[in-house]
């Protein structure tokens, strides 16, 4: 069982690197549905993985210049505060309850991948500060709550209010999201069952895969690969929703 998960390692990996985001809505499942850690222990591990795999992309896209380290530093403090708070919110939260916000979550972002990437957007003439502070922080706690990294919403909000080109956007996410899960993570650490040794191999070969996928990536239709990934995470979170309220997760 831990080989099939460190393959399915690869797979989230290569996802990462295909679409700059996505692969970690799979992470928690995996630890939780696969490898058979408990919900809260997913969720931590979720988050330690998500986030060295993210910095790796991350350090990727700003060597290639597709990373604004500008808007990492206007979006990141209040989300990071967000996902620490979701994190410590979450140790007083029903693992039932963290699976059904967490399959819904996995609705949502297909809904997001199937749609594809918002166009790039001009700059606003004063960017708007409360609303990048609401809903940063909304994904803080969202990540923080359930274990995913959350670019399927840094993306858009880092295009339209901020008025990142798409290109650069995805690179400035996967710093968000790095910065994020370091957060989440802290704020777990100490207070579940953690698995580091586990968690570094998963994570060496997500890694592995984050670069192969960012190669694979400038020859296949992005298009596609969004809408296949969309369909599969209906199935999979349709799946994890049905069997939380039936009660067998």
């Amino acid at each position: 069982m831990p080989l099939l998960g460190l393959s399915l390692a690869l797979v989230i990996g290569i996802s990462l690197g295909l679409l700059g985001g996505g692969g970690s809505v799979l992470t928690v499942p995996i630890f939780h549905y696969i490898l058979g850690y408990g919900v809260k222990s997913s969720i931590a591990m979720s988050l330690g993985v998500v986030g060295v795999t993210s910095a790796a992309g991350a350090l990727g896209r700003l060597r290639s210049g597709d990373l604004n380290g500008r808007a990492v530093l206007t979006f990141a403090p209040v989300a990071m505060l967000g996902t620490f708070g979701g994190a410590r919110l979450a140790l007083l939260v029903p693992s039932v309850a963290q699976l059904v916000l967490f399959a819904a979550t996995m609705l949502v972002a297909a809904l997001f991948m199937w749609r594809g990437r918002p166009a790039d957007a001009a700059a606003p003439a004063r960017p708007h500060v409360l609303l990048v502070a609401l809903i940063g922080g909304a994904v803080g706690i969202l990540t923080g709550l359930v274990g995913v990294g959350g670019g399927f919403l840094i993306v858009p909000a880092l295009v339209l209010l901020l008025g990142v080109p798409v290109k650069e956007a995805v690179g400035t996410s996967l710093g968000v999201i790095a910065l994020n899960s370091a957060s989440g993570f802290a704020g777990y650490w100490g207070k579940v069952e953690i698995d580091l040794g586990f968690m570094a191999a998963f994570t060496a070969i997500a890694i592995v895969g984050v670069f192969l996928g960012t190669r694979l990536g400038r020859q296949v239709s992005p298009g596609n690969l969004r809408k296949g990934f969309a369909v599969l995470l209906i199935v999979v979170g349709s799946a994890i929703l049905l069997s939380s309220l039936l009660g067998q997760a």
